[in-house]
């Protein structure tokens, strides 16, 4: 894998350090991966299947912390959509998702805020960074 692959005219490597990580061979590669394909949501598995039909020899645990190096570094976002279904998405700005149940599909919800009224005041000394929405889809059911 070229470790010079571009992305908004940013070296991979680059990006990688700094986010504060060191760019391995092997968080080199899934980023690459990851990232050249634009907006993305894939779960560790996929990604891990991904990688070994390019080529990168890595272990699906080595996935999981790339996964999450990459995170908390803030280069992914973290989607928890199904019980044990976790997925990363390469888009990080605030936005909401569809998702497809019995298809295990997650796609970006398009054109403008969701409206969530009514959150519960966080408890003393907190503050609510972030609220996630995912709508659950599934085919109409026929009358």
């Amino acid at each position: 894998m070229d470790s010079n692959c571009r992305k908004d005219g940013i070296a991979l490597d680059k990006r990688v350090r700094d986010a504060g990580l060191r760019p391995t061979r092997q968080r080199i590669a899934l980023a690459e991966l990851l990232f050249a394909k634009g907006d993305r949501h894939l779960s560790a598995e996929e990604l891990h299947e991904e990688a070994l039909a390019a080529g990168v020899p890595i272990s699906l645990a080595t996935v999981y912390n790339a996964l999450h190096q990459f995170t908390e570094a803030g280069l992914l976002r973290i989607l928890a959509v199904e019980g044990a279904r976790t997925y990363f998405d390469t888009n990080t700005s605030d936005h909401h998702h569809f998702y497809i149940e019995g298809e295990n599909r997650i796609f970006d919800i398009e054109g403008g805020p969701v409206m969530v009224n009514n959150l519960p005041e966080p408890p003393e000394g907190m503050e609510i960074a972030n609220v996630d929405v995912v709508v659950r889809l599934r085919p109409k059911r026929r009358l």
